[in-house]
């Protein structure tokens, strides 16, 4: 079967913990902290873990973070390959107030990288990649790697005949797009910000959608809508694919876990709306968890098979 890799240059070690009231100016006792990897591709990875899946995490990593970060990637026995940096990998703090159900986070920046660094990471991923192979890039690029790096990084997708898969933002959005893609999954802000925008309406979700598709190569465009579900689109389809009311606990990584569960159903080979359903299923999944749990293969197939029935009415 072919591979999956994930490619995430600013990986973050994730700090959860719960307090019974935020108030200002007190010193607040938190619960004792549960610490996820994360970011981007390593989210992408985690999930197809749940998801009884394999792929192999290509991340850069660094200091006594980055060294935290692969020990909590092998206890989940998820195959990775980290590339050495200088600086420190980053942390991030969701804090969740049990008093009114409602979660913070705290992000903090990621290290400085360089050339020599990101250099390294085209090399691993050059070496890596085999024909039809899947090739995830997600995430935010951190200081100094240049804004056209996933551009670079798809040229090598396309040189060794694999499948990229895009999730990104900012400048370096822009230039990855102009590449050839297999499957891009912005969110409606993503997408807007392509057409100078900060939001779409429906007609204009549309209307972009259909231009993107005609003006990039890209073979299946999945426009994450959040409680909305997604609008797939490829060269003959158009089509919304709603999202089940759930009860959300949190958001993190409901995305990355749309991801996941997309890829494993195009690595099975079935067809985009396929692929689109059991992406939704998942992202919904992700947020009856509170933390960076993400989804869970119980929840993701219970809810598949609800969204299912109702699609054959």
């Amino acid at each position: 079967m072919n591979r999956i890799f994930t490619l995430t240059v600013n990986p973050v070690v994730d700090k959860n913990t719960t307090i019974s009231s935020l108030v200002p100016n007190k010193k607040l006792r938190c619960s004792e902290p549960v610490y996820y990897s994360g970011g981007g591709g390593v989210n992408v990875s985690r999930a197809i873990n749940n998801l009884k899946g394999n792929s192999i995490a290509i991340h850069f990593s660094g200091g006594r973070i980055g060294a935290h970060l692969q020990e909590l990637l092998s206890k989940e026995g998820i195959e990775h390959h980290e590339i050495d940096l200088v600086g420190t990998t980053r942390e991030n703090l969701s804090v969740f107030d049990t008093a009114t159900d409602l979660q913070y986070r705290f992000g903090l920046p990621g290290p400085q990288v360089n050339e020599n660094e990101w250099q390294a990471g085209l090399d691993i991923v050059e070496r890596s990649l085999s024909e039809n192979d899947f090739l995830v890039v997600s995430g935010k690029l951190t200081s100094g790697i240049p804004d056209d790096y996933y551009m670079m990084v798809g040229e090598i997708a396309k040189r060794k005949k694999a499948k990229f898969v895009l999730d990104t933002k900012e400048g370096a959005l822009k230039h990855a797009i102009k590449t050839d893609i297999f499957l891009f999954k912005p969110n409606l802000s993503e997408l807007a910000s392509l057409y100078g925008k900060e939001t779409l309406s429906n007609k204009m979700l549309e209307e972009s959608a259909k231009d993107f598709m005609a003006t990039h190569k890209c073979e299946i465009l999945a426009v994450s809508l959040g409680r909305r579900g997604a609008l797939l689109v490829t060269s003959d389809v158009l089509k919304y694919i709603p999202a089940p009311i759930v009860h959300e606990k949190n958001t993190i990584g409901a995305g990355d876990s749309m991801l996941a569960g997309m890829l494993l159903k195009a690595q099975a080979g079935h067809t985009p709306k396929i692929m689109i359903q059991y992406g939704v299923a998942s992202g919904a999944a992700a947020t009856l968890r509170q933390g960076a749990q993400l989804c869970q293969i119980e929840d993701v197939d219970r809810i598949y098979k609800w969204m299912i029935s109702k699609d054959s009415v």
